[in-house]
């Protein structure tokens, strides 16, 4: 009875202290209620009560007794959304709140002092360059492989946590699309200001908050001055044998123009293409449902060496590199993208390469010494214009590529020359509008269009087995031709519907495909007349495949948790060669992301897909594809049916630079056709069969990376383990593999002190493959060492030394191991803004590197020339 008093006289005191309340609703700007949103009732600082919404987001504030409305303001506040404000008019008037989204408006952590600077604000982090960077670091790049939770593959792909990111842009534009290589490469280190991870990067204004988006992007900001003048870098360099390296850039970065140009030229190995790798091609293609005709010749397979290119790279290129952005009045921006390469590569090297076989050893053994000369010429104009209820893209592209390539071969049973040429075109138009109306629903407008051509040609002299081409009888030469001109156009209109819970988008369109192979495997004979092979080696068939689709998906754009789900709709017809195929297929797509935390989140994704073949699939007429290899598909279209599901786990502690993440892939594909050879020590002759079979693969990764501020280090490790249970037919016998990649990496990257830093990382490859129908098994380990030093004495001294240790070991195979050295070091004459660097690379001078290769049942042995030690002066002037 006490208790129930004093709980009665607590109420009653309530009443007569509380008299009077504010009601009143929090929706965001979908109509969506805001729930758990803290509700304050102030005058002027002073807070008078306070509460929270409910689930409905509704409210009441319990006002005391006696309290005018004069200078009473009701203010909310929610993650996620911008604060606000209101006067009270009256007690009985209700309050009514309509909040709008504020994208990264978790509260800014700052760690600043003795330690690196790092930022975060939502799910933006962002990385203060001078507090990873060392005096010798030169572009961005070098430093942004130092950042804790930053890779850098060897091909120059940046990933966050192990996902790899969509774009880099310059100061919030995207100048550069997918060819960031450009940037990392040239953009001096000391001009950047932060490099900044932006998470959930969805670019598209319009889209924000409706669409969301599991991209991670790259920004990086730049420092006051850089942004004010020109920037750039000119140097000339000359060495020992016969070296030069000469390069010219301009940059610049305001805000309305951007812009990085370069000319440069080399032979000391640099190979100036790899400033132009697409690291999202394969998104690419899926954007547009197309990719170009792959090109069937070649000069052979050729193991490309587990080296830094400049070891084994015979070269002798430059480049044109234009890059230019505008930003025009009403976020109207205009783009220009060109380059122009002129190449020659040289490669000598010799490969004895061992199949097994059930009751049988194919071996062959092969020298080549190659010369590649390619011409390729890439240029791109882009208009965008980006606001918030407005988007529009426009990408007019155009590929020319001349390429000639010569070889001079060596085999058991001959000696051969060959020369093979390519030349492609390619132009294309992509156009992509979304406008949102102001009923609330977007429209979006998609079209694309293409043609390419790409003749090939691949002459082989002289008299290269004449038993298998020409009756025994000797010959001039062995002439293959082929080409594929294709026309591609893919079009849809597409419907997005936002509302409070999600986001429902439609779309219907259309694709069309026409192609033609012609193709002919002609003999010249020692009296210059020419002669088809046979009526089996003409091809002269077109193709057309199209496509009527419809596409239902929803997005959950939650702060918690976002989900999308994609149901496409496809009716397809394929004609070729009098045969004709209609398919009915439904792909769907599933892909969840949970956040666990304000950091740490939790992915999943499913998709089914049906794959169809394409018209290099289905030639009857053999095609001699490179001197060892002569192929036909006579069977029916290739079918496959495609499952993926994946899952991962990304954790992050920014307060103490910890980053690691966890993830499994798992892909099932079944197929109607398999691939069958009949493998001889001279020749492999391929066929498709009708016979189902499938493969599986499972993929388990993870990564961690921590930086130390006690030892001033970033310490990453990385493990990959990948099994791949595929079937090949192979002279009448079926052979099941289980291939098993296994790969862990671990590295330091240390500041010991200002004068003084510190790298080493280490990567060991396990290969292994077994078949059950053979009681050997085959793996190959290798172990990869890289340290290097850097020492600065004084400001206006570097030196810097490193090296490389390659190990590799098969069983019944003799040990390979290989050791590599540099050293350079630079005097920095401050007063002209000039540098003159002398380095010795690969000083120790290895001239030849072994390597073993394993795939499947084949162990190939390769052996290379390399170009030695270069010993290079040269002279740089800063800008």
């Amino acid at each position: 009875m006490k208790q129930l008093l004093v709980i009665l006289t607590a109420v009653l005191l309530a009443v007569s202290v509380y008299g009077q309340t504010i009601r009143g609703t929090v929706m965001d700007a979908t109509g969506k209620a805001v729930p758990y949103a803290t509700v304050s009732l102030k005058r002027s600082t002073a807070v008078v009560s306070y509460t929270q919404t409910d689930s409905k987001g509704s409210f009441v504030l319990a006002v005391p007794a006696g309290t005018a409305t004069d200078g009473l303001t009701v203010e909310v506040h929610s993650f996620g959304y911008q604060a606000a404000d209101k006067n009270i008019a009256g007690f009985d008037v209700p309050v009514d709140f309509t909040l709008a989204a504020a994208v990264n408006e978790l509260k800014e952590v700052v760690i600043k002092s003795s330690r690196p600077f790092l930022k975060t604000n939502g799910d933006t982090l962002s990385y203060k360059v001078s507090e990873f960077a060392s005096a010798q670091d030169r572009t961005i790049g070098e430093v942004i492989k130092k950042l804790p939770g930053i890779s850098v593959a060897a091909n120059g792909t940046i990933s966050y946590n192990n996902k790899p990111i969509s774009a880099l842009y310059i100061d919030g534009d995207n100048l550069l699309d997918d060819k960031y290589s450009i940037a990392t490469n040239s953009v001096p280190q000391g001009a950047v200001n932060m490099v900044q991870v932006l998470q959930n990067n969805q670019p598209i204004k319009v889209l924000q908050n409706k669409v969301p988006s599991e991209d991670v992007a790259l920004n990086l900001t730049f420092k006051k001055g850089a942004k004010l003048h020109l920037m750039g870098q000119e140097s000339i360099g000359a060495g020992l044998p016969g070296n030069y390296d000469v390069s010219l850039n301009a940059m610049m970065f305001k805000d309305s123009y951007k812009a990085i140009n370069y000319l440069a030229g080399n032979n000391t190995g640099y190979d100036v293409q790899q400033d132009l790798v697409s690291h999202n091609q394969a998104e690419y293609n899926q954007r547009i449902d197309n990719a170009l005709p792959a090109a069937l010749l070649s000069l052979g397979g050729i193991n490309t060496p587990q080296l830094a290119q400049n070891r084994y790279l015979f070269d002798r290129s430059g480049i044109l590199n234009i890059n230019n952005l505008v930003n025009l009045k009403n976020g109207v921006q205009l783009r220009v993208n060109a380059y122009d390469v002129h190449d020659t590569q040289k490669q000598d090297y010799s490969q004895q390469s061992t199949v097994f076989l059930p009751g049988d050893t194919v071996r062959y053994n092969e020298v080549q010494h190659n010369r590649r000369v390619p011409d390729i010429f890439h240029t791109q104009f882009t208009l965008n214009i980006n606001h918030g209820n407005y988007y529009l893209n426009d990408a007019l592209l155009m590929d020319h590529q001349n390429s000639t390539s010569y070889s001079g071969l060596k085999t058991d049973s001959s000696a051969v020359n060959q020369v093979f040429q390519d030349h492609l075109l390619n132009f294309s138009n992509e156009l992509n509008l979304i406008k949102a109306l102001k009923s609330r629903p977007m429209i979006q407008v998609y079209s694309y269009v293409s043609h390419s051509a790409e003749p090939e040609k691949l002459s082989i002299d002289p008299g290269y087995n004449a038993a298998i081409f020409n009756h025994n009888l000797p010959y001039a030469q062995l002439v293959q031709q082929v080409n594929i001109p294709s026309w591609y156009t893919n079009n849809y209109l597409a419907f997005r519907l936002p509302s409070g819970l999600f986001t429902q988008s439609y779309r219907t369109g259309f694709s069309a495909q026409s192609q033609t192979l012609a193709s002919s495997l002609n003999v010249v004979q020692n009296n210059n007349s020419t002669n088809l092979l046979s009526d089996s080696a003409r091809n002269q068939f077109d193709w057309s495949r199209k496509k009527l689709y419809a596409e239902a998906s929803y997005d959950l754009p939650g702060e918690f948790l976002k989900a999308h789900l994609a149901l496409p709709f496809t009716l397809q017809q394929i004609d070729y060669s009098g045969k004709s195929l209609r398919r009915y297929y439904i792909d769907p797509l599933l892909s969840m992301k949970y956040q666990v935390s304000a950091e740490n989140y939790l992915n999943f994704n499913y998709s089914y897909r049906n794959q169809i073949g394409t018209i290099a699939d289905v030639y009857p007429g053999y095609i001699l594809t490179n001197y060892r290899s002569l192929q036909a598909n006579n069977a029916d279209l290739n079918e496959q049916q495609v499952q993926q599901a994946g899952s991962s786990f990304s954790y992050r502690k920014a307060l103490t630079l910890l980053f690691w993440s966890v993830g499994a892939l798992y892909n099932h594909t079944h197929s109607n056709n398999i691939a069958s050879s009949v493998i001889t020590n001279n020749l492999q002759q391929g066929i498709m069969l009708p016979y189902p079979n499938s493969t599986d693969s499972w993929i388990f990764s993870g990564s961690i990376s921590k930086y130390s501020f006690a030892l001033r280090t970033t310490f990453s490790g990385g493990i990959t383990w990948q099994s791949s249970r595929t079937v090949q037919l192979q002279n009448n016998a079926l052979l099941p593999f289980n291939t098993i990649s296994e790969a862990y990496n671990v590295n330091a990257d240390t500041k010991v002190s200002d004068a003084v830093s510190f790298s080493y990382k280490a990567t060991l490859m396990q290969t292994s493959s077994h078949s059950s129908v053979e009681a050997s098994a085959y793996r190959v380990d290798q172990l990869v060492q890289k340290a290097s030093v850097n020492y600065d004495p004084a400001e206006a001294v570097q030196f810097n030394l490193s090296g490389e240790h390659y190990f590799t070991y098969q069983q019944g195979n003799p040990d390979l191991k290989y050791f590599f050295a540099d050293a350079s070091v630079k005097f920095r004459v401050i007063k002209w803004k000039t540098d003159l660097e002398f380095s010795a690379v690969n000083f120790l001078n290895v001239k030849k590197y072994n390597a073993l290769y394993l795939s499947a049942n084949t162990l190939s042995a390769s052996s290379y020339t390399l170009p030695g030690r270069i010993i290079l002066l040269k002279v740089l002037f800063n800008l």
